[in-house]
């Protein structure tokens, strides 16, 4: 049977990749001290620099919280050829941390576009149709940077890399993912599957769906839910990615659309392993993220076995 492996990650104490989200940010031992507390056994990183970056004061923060770290969210502009080489070194360095204070499962560089920059994606957020979309020339040097973003990671330490799908970014749609993946090397780059970020960007899909058709890409789960009445009012009041976010777009597990026991038993059978990292992304000061992080854990407890029993 497979192992049952769940991690959190800062930006479910609401310590997001964004820059001007406000509010009053949870300092990283208490937010490692909840998350342990409250059932999980790995982190993300989060932005550089809210944990220690010092390897062995990083590996000593998690080693004595039983905590193992399984990724890094780094967002490079890959649609503009001149934020590639900064993009890089930024991904190197930060993929040296992770190798640095690596266990088992290895950990993977969470590759993504810089979500909320360009204000004609971010206002569309949930609403994005092939218009709003990259351009011939576009899609070529955005793929051929992921390409490179990846290579350098794994030529300076070993390390995979995985892109995440994500609202407010130029890989939200079920046609962009495959796209995405239809440009880049299989063996080079994998798809870190968000079923929350899923369910908003394809208008309510099914997740589990769309799992399907890009299982053979997905070496990485982030579990999200997300909130149809709250996406639904979002798309009639054209609201921004932020204003979504303010008013609760991914709910807690089990609170939205995600159908998540049977996410749990098609991942069974096709014998994932590894980490699923629960996120629900919230905005500093928005609701009580340990009570939140406890209920998500439980409520995974409570449907564990669609994972974990004989098939």
């Amino acid at each position: 049977m497979p192992k049952f492996l769940v991690g959190n990650a800062p930006c479910s104490w609401g310590t997001l990749e964004f820059e001007g989200t406000g509010g009053e940010q949870i300092g990283f031992g208490r937010m490692l001290d909840e998350l342990a507390e409250t059932g999980y056994t790995a982190t993300e990183l989060g932005d550089w620099g809210y944990m220690p970056t010092d390897p062995p004061a990083l590996r000593g923060e998690l080693s004595r919280r039983g905590l193992a770290m399984v990724g890094a969210f780094v967002p490079v502009a890959l649609k503009e050829p001149a934020a590639l080489a900064g993009g890089i070194a930024n991904a190197v360095k930060i993929a040296r941390l992770l190798s640095a204070v690596a266990t088992t499962p290895l950990p993977y560089l969470v590759l993504a576009d810089n979500n909320g920059t360009v204000p004609h994606r971010t206002q569309r957020a949930g609403r994005i149709t092939a218009a709003d979309s990259l351009s011939a020339t576009d899609w070529k040097t955005f793929a051929s940077g992921a390409e490179a973003v990846a290579r350098a990671v794994l030529t300076e330490t070993g390390l995979k890399t995985v892109f995440h799908h994500h609202c407010a970014g130029f890989i939200e749609t079920q046609d962009e993912i495959a796209r995405l993946l239809e440009l880049t090397d299989p063996k080079l780059l994998g798809l870190v599957f968000d079923t929350g970020h899923y369910t908003y960007g394809a208008g309510g899909a099914d997740a589990v769906a769309a799992l399907d058709r890009f299982r053979d890409r997905t070496w990485y789960i982030h579990l999200k839910d997300c909130h149809p009445g709250v996406a639904a009012q979002a798309r009639a009041a054209g609201w921004d990615y932020f204003e979504a976010l303010r008013h609760g777009i991914f709910c807690e597990l089990g609170q939205g659309s995600v159908d998540f026991p049977r996410l749990l038993r098609r991942l069974a059978e096709t014998n994932y392993q590894g980490y699923m990292l629960v996120e629900q992304d919230v905005l500093p000061g928005m609701g009580s993220p340990k009570e939140s992080a406890r209920r998500n854990r439980q409520y995974l407890a409570s449907i564990e076995h669609q994972f974990t029993r004989p098939l």
